[in-house]
């Protein structure tokens, strides 16, 4: 049974991904890597090392696929402030993982959440925008 709800869901969120716009596909790698790292967190404190393992991973992913996407032509000081701050994020959760910190962990989601809510923020009208500053 878990199988398919896991099936479904990773259906769901690909036929999401497919119509999403830019400024959309960024809101829901920024919901997903604070899931992952909630998740990884609370195998924390179950003791379950290979899915604190696995779950990091997948939020060092995401935030590397955030890094990666950025418009550094587009505005170089935004672009350039975000990579460093994606920079030492994926420091910390390689910390994280290393050391079973799940206080990296919580430093982390709280700058996600900060950019998320920036991103958040942005009006509907602006939308269109982000796939050029993104």
């Amino acid at each position: 049974m878990r199988g398919s709800l896991q099936t479904y869901r990773k259906v769901s969120i690909e036929s999401g991904m497919a119509v999403a716009s830019p400024h959309r596909i960024i809101q829901m790698l920024l919901a997903g890597a604070l899931e992952r790292l909630a998740q990884a967190k609370y195998a924390i404190d179950q003791g379950d090392i290979a899915s604190r393992g696995e779950l990091l991973g997948k939020a060092i992913g995401i935030v590397s696929g955030l890094n990666g996407s950025l418009n550094m032509e587009a505005d170089g000081d935004v672009a350039g402030n975000l990579t460093q701050l994606y920079d030492f994020m994926l420091r910390r959760l390689s910390d994280a993982n290393i050391n079973n910190d799940a206080e990296a962990i919580d430093e982390v989601a709280g700058l996600l959440r900060t950019i998320k809510e920036g991103w958040d923020a942005i009006p509907q009208d602006m939308h269109h925008m982000t796939s050029e500053a993104s």
